[in-house]
């Protein structure tokens, strides 16, 4: 049993045809059905039911290959480790972030990281939550900055800051009058929120529970962008939550929320084991550096996700 063979059967799997899984591994396709057959007279298992069309893994099959994976993931690892003892934090990083974050975030400390660290190469891809946490298990990614906590034991969270939430609303909105407002203040009113599958639409949702038509029961919208909703109600539709760092701190459309403010957990987050602690080490430094002084309170009630 060889890692090649390995990652042939994994291939295999996830391509479920010989002819892709051998271009996805860059040999022939006789060199990849060889070795998967070799790998199951040795292993004296049929991983695959060759009769379908794609093929599929056999139950005994998928059992081995999802070990299979296991087993290359941590090769994988212990490469990485002794990479990282050789030369420090350099090679390729694939981080994923949330939409709601990434337009906020970014900008902060992405300049910042690349020109402290020319040796390393970030590849940053925005998408929802459940898509990362996808990712990561598949090892598609190697890190996420997501909103926590995930709640799966699978995966490590190292938190960098709590984001609060704050109103957003237009011009004569009775709320505007109050220097701060209350969760109780959102009773019967009506937001514009996110599309389904934002988790800042869950957690919305969580202080409110209403619909996202924001007063118009002939609409509804679902969108992925904070800012299309933040132009809706500067016309003078509706209002919305936001995240801070979406906002310039003298706002007018903006009100705070009493204390304790409720707030978002904004964390790394990477699947266990995770063993090039430098990036995430380097990585929590620049954020928490790059983030506006004043701004992200230290403490806060966390919002759960509905």
């Amino acid at each position: 049993m060889t890692l090649q063979q390995l990652l042939y059967v994994v291939a295999l799997d996830e391509h479920r045809q010989f002819v892709k899984a051998a271009e996805a591994c860059h040999v022939t396709q006789p060199t990849l059905t060889m070795q998967v057959r070799k790998l199951e007279e040795e292993l004296d298992v049929v991983l695959f039911d060759r009769r379908s069309h794609p093929v599929r893994p056999t139950a005994l099959g998928a059992r081995v290959i999802a070990q299979a994976r296991v087993v290359l993931r941590e090769a994988g690892q212990l490469e990485a480790l002794v990479t990282e003892l050789h030369t420090g934090l350099s090679g390729t990083f694939r981080i994923g972030i949330i939409p709601t974050l990434a337009p906020y975030v970014l900008p902060l400390f992405l300049p910042r990281f690349a020109d402290r660290h020319p040796e390393v190469k970030l590849v940053v891809d925005e998408r929802k939550t459940s898509r990362i946490l996808k990712a990561l298990r598949r090892d598609e990614l190697d890190l996420g900055i997501l909103v926590t906590p995930v709640d799966a034991a699978e995966f490590e969270e190292v938190p960098l800051f709590r984001e609060p939430f704050l109103a957003y609303l237009p011009e004569g909105h009775p709320l505007r009058k109050k220097k701060r407002i209350q969760r109780s203040d959102l009773d019967g009113r009506s937001l514009w929120v996110l599309g389904e599958g934002h988790c800042f639409r869950e957690q919305a949702l969580s202080l409110c529970d209403r619909p996202s038509a924001a007063g118009h029961e002939n609409v509804l919208y679902q969108s992925g962008s904070i800012e299309t909703l933040k132009q809706l109600v500067q016309q003078g539709s509706g209002m919305t939550l936001v995240p801070e760092l979406s906002v310039d701190p003298d706002d007018p459309h903006v009100r705070r929320f009493v204390e304790p403010e409720p707030v978002r957990q904004v964390s790394l987050v990477v699947r266990r084991p995770f063993v090039r602690r430098k990036l995430i080490t380097e990585l929590e430094r620049i954020i928490k550096q790059a983030l506006p002084p004043g701004r992200m309170p230290k403490r806060g009630e966390v919002v759960p996700m509905k």
